[in-house]
């Protein structure tokens, strides 16, 4: 069944590409009438394409000729010729599709394809890489085409300042990095002056690795975070408190679920070392956090696996690539706590200014599109998700590798010591290899045992990735033994050295499958490329972790009753398919994760987009008196049908309160009176107050100049919607955080978030607009206006926050503010307050 499933897919893939074949055609039919033209005539081919552009024809309708002008361009300024399905890829993705090809298929020169096609609109195309030794290359090489082509070129990577970035994002072309993007978009959303954005408008962006970047990363929410006032001596102490644990007794922990927790008894001696009642009491919440934290740190993150120290300090190993992920913090506490177990300095916890997912990030783009060897197993996601269908653009050579079934041992030690056989074996016939492992702690092992045999070999993981292009394009020569985690150098070939071919082509050792067979896929896919020969093979054993996990028990009684020693190994396609079997559930499990993940973050990507909106809005009108007008009619508005139910009657109104908060807030002290009030409807009073505000607005325009009060408002408004966003967002990050018990409750957690969310937002914009009222009439002026960012923030990519030092502005002192009247005035004169601004 599942063979018939696989054929009608491929046959659907073939059908719609059997489909462009009459556009090759076509492509194909300029190749003499360009091979006539001169160096310069391609740059004029360029102006015209603009200017038809301009006139309302549409890109399709000039994609021929386009790609022919490209491929004949690539073939002068590179010495490089698109293959036929080179331009099939290159269709593919500019209908906003992903094109499935395999290593060393050329994906770089297809990408340049639609790339000059859609930067002809002079709406700015963006080629996204998962680093940035692949931008700097693909800018620098694919550069020279397009400037060839009259095209500019702009590259964006961390470190440069505004001005150089607005000049790559000003470029027809921009190369840079998922991370990078990202950040500057939420960068943006964070300036004081419109002049300071560096992109514009989100308009065609292509992903390479699109798997990598959509799917992989798409678990870890891109985060700009400040630092947070908070204490470090509480992770100390957990710290201290969890060494005393015992397993079992104490704790518990599930390998499956990754779930630890305290036992009763734990709970108990948690009680007696913090010498208190109950730790479960409400004042006792931030203690019990940490010692659950601790709890994590100790028993979940493994170091070397999950982190490794660097230059004393904790860095995160991409579960995916192997690569350390410098920079990146755990959120909520985590980070901290495994600095306590590992005895470093402890950094204070951070708060989250602006975040935003990946795939929110990448759904802004009026068009997107993404190549990959590796796509079709998630091809659900990337329908669901993206709106993206995924086509398999057959390779220009048959792929004529070799891959072997699975090799299955009954011990850990059993599989390594036939690992390092087989890779001495392979190393005196000169056979190249390439050794895959899931972590950093396996490439070391393989790489001490290889030294006893003495032999020479590279090492390619998280401590080791700056010679990585180096290392990964001699890892074809004859004898190479290269060790590399999942990484194995994306977007860089494997090149066979001479001979290499007759020995049997580059030969790749998994030493475990991981948990999503497309990364497996990608491994495989380093050999073979381009009709080259090659082999593939994985070696298992029952210990490794996906097979402890999916039930190797019966697997291993199986092998003790045919009496097989750890030396032996099983080779069986039905256990591969079982092993197949258990990755599909995990990558069933991780889609859950990321369709949740999106699910919660859609909820903030309604708001986000509310106040980015706003924002914008302040930034680029001339004249904000309207908005504030606006929020301080709803104020009052407010606080009159607080104080004026319709479930009173008249008499029993709190006119009082009104006067009050109105003196207070938006007038003068006595300027409202309750006689002013009384025998007033609620839309006459607010009628009534509205005259006096506006009043005493004039007055105040008239006094420090309209000029002076239109920049004065635009500072309270951006400070005071900065400032209550990111408090918010800390807000949400911690109702995000709890919200899953509500299911015990028998309630949907997800729709308690959103109505939750949702109240917490309005109770926000009343805040805002309430505080911009105050401030606006109530504010000393001062002539120096300036407007500056809430927090300088630092920018991470993880559920992980990193500490940066905060920039206290100073505002500006207010009568609103809430002080005794016998109190000292806190504009410093040493006044009582009610005999200075209390008048």
């Amino acid at each position: 069944m599942l063979g018939l499933l696989k054929k009608v897919i491929g046959d659907t893939d073939k059908k719609h590409l059997k489909k462009l074949e009459k556009l090759l055609d076509e492509i194909e039919s300029y190749k003499d009438d360009l091979s006539k033209l001169s160096d310069e005539g391609f740059r004029q081919k360029t102006e015209d394409f603009k200017q038809r552009y301009q006139n309302g024809e549409k890109l399709e309708e000039m994609l021929a000729e386009a790609y022919a002008v490209v491929r004949e361009g690539s073939t002068r300024a590179l010495g490089m010729t698109h293959f036929r399905v080179q331009l099939l890829g290159g269709i593919v993705l500019h209908r906003g599709d992903i094109a499935e090809m395999k290593t060393g298929e050329g994906k770089t020169l297809v990408g340049t394809l639609p790339v000059y096609l859609n930067a002809l609109t002079g709406k700015g195309v963006h080629v996204v890489t998962v680093n940035e030794y692949l931008a700097r290359r693909d800018a620098e090489e694919m550069g020279k085409l397009f400037n060839f082509l009259g095209l500019t070129v702009g590259l964006n990577v961390s470190g440069m300042s505004k001005e150089e970035k607005r000049e790559a994002y000003a470029a027809d072309v921009t190369y840079g990095t998922n991370n990078e993007f990202g950040f500057d978009y939420l960068r943006d959303n964070m300036v004081t002056y419109k002049e300071q954005m560096v992109q514009r408008p989100l308009h065609f962006a292509i992903v390479d690795e699109v798997d990598s970047i959509l799917i992989d990363e798409a678990r870890t929410p891109l985060i700009i975070s400040g630092s947070a006032n908070r204490t470090t001596e509480l992770y100390t102490a957990a710290n201290s408190f969890i060494r005393m644990l015992k397993d079992e007794e104490d704790y518990t922990y599930d390998e499956k679920t990754k779930n630890v927790q305290l036992t009763d008894e734990g709970v108990s001696k948690a009680e007696r070392v913090f010498n208190i009642d109950n730790l479960f009491d409400s004042e006792h919440v931030q203690l019990n956090h940490h010692i659950n934290q601790a709890l994590k740190a100790h028993k979940v993150m493994v170091k070397d696996e999950d982190y490794v120290v660097d230059d004393g300090e904790v860095a995160i190993v991409d579960q995916f690539t192997g690569r350390l992920m410098k920079g990146r913090r755990y959120s909520d506490g985590l980070h901290q706590a495994i600095e306590a177990k590992e005895a470093l300095e402890i950094k204070r916890e951070s708060m989250t200014l602006a975040s935003i997912t990946f795939q929110n990030y990448f759904r802004m783009y009026q068009k997107l599109a993404g190549m990959t060897g590796t796509a079709k197993t998630e091809e659900e996601e990337f329908r669901n998700i993206y709106g993206m269908n995924v086509y398999s653009v057959p390779t220009n050579e048959p792929v004529i590798r070799e891959d072997r079934p699975d090799l299955i041992y009954k011990t850990m030690d059993g599989k390594f010591k036939a690992i390092i056989e087989k890779i001495h074996e392979l190393y005196e016939k000169g056979q190249p290899v390439l050794v895959g492992t899931v972590n950093v702690d396996t490439s070391e092992l393989i790489s001490n045992m290889l030294k006893k045999k003495r032999v020479p070999h590279n090492v390619l993981n998280a401590k080791n990735h700056e010679r990585e292009a180096e290392i990964i394009e001699n890892a074809g020569q004859p004898k190479a033994v290269t060790i590399a985690t999942n990484m194995a150098g994306r977007g860089t070939d494997i090149k066979l050295g001479e001979g290499v071919k007759e020995l049997g082509g580059l030969f790749v050792l998994g030493t475990e499958r991981h948990e999503s067979r497309r990364i497996d896929n990608q491994l495989r896919g380093r050999s073979g490329r381009q009709g080259d020969p090659g082999r593939s093979q994985f070696y298992l054993s029952l210990e490794d972790t996906l097979m402890r996990r999916f039930g190797s028990d019966n697997m291993s009684k199986m092998m003790g009753r045919m009496g097989m020693d750890e030396d032996q190994p099983l080779e069986s396609k039905l256990i591969t398919r079982a092993v197949e079997q258990a990755q599909k559930r995990v990558e069933g499990n991780n889609f859950d994760a990321r369709k949740q993940l999106l699910q919660y973050d859609d909820v903030m990507r309604e708001q986000r987009d509310i106040i980015y909106e706003q924002r914008m809005e302040v930034l680029e009108a001339e004249n904000l008196r309207p908005v504030v007008e606006k929020m301080l009619e709803s104020t009052v508005e407010r606080q009159v049908s607080l104080y004026t139910p319709e479930t009173e009657v008249p008499e029993d109104w709190n006119l009082q309160g009104i006067v009050d908060y109105i003196n207070a807030t938006v007038l003068s002290e006595n300027e409202i009176t309750l006689r002013e009030l009384d025998g007033l409807e609620p839309e006459e009073m607010v009628e009534e107050i509205m005259e006096k505000v506006t009043e005493d607005y004039n007055r105040r325009e008239e006094e420090f100049t309209a000029e002076t009060m239109r920049e004065f408002e635009r500072v309270i408004l951006l400070r005071t919607v900065d400032s209550k966003w990111t408090s918010h967002i800390d807000q949400m990050d911690q109702l995000r955080q709890g919200i899953h018990l509500r299911a015990y409750g028998q309630n949907d957690p997800l729709r308690e978030y959103k109505f939750e969310g949702f109240e917490m937002f309005e109770q926000m914009i009343a805040t805002i607009e309430e505080e911009v009222s105050r401030y606006v009439m109530k504010a000393q002026i001062q002539s120096n206006l300036e407007r500056k960012q809430v927090a300088e923030g630092k920018a991470v990519h993880q559920s992980s926050n990193e500490t940066s030092k905060e920039s206290k502005r100073k505002t500006p002192f207010t009568k609103g503010q809430t002080i005794g009247r016998n109190d000292p005035c806190p504009c410093g004169s040493g006044k009582k307050y009610k005999q200075c601004h209390g008048r």
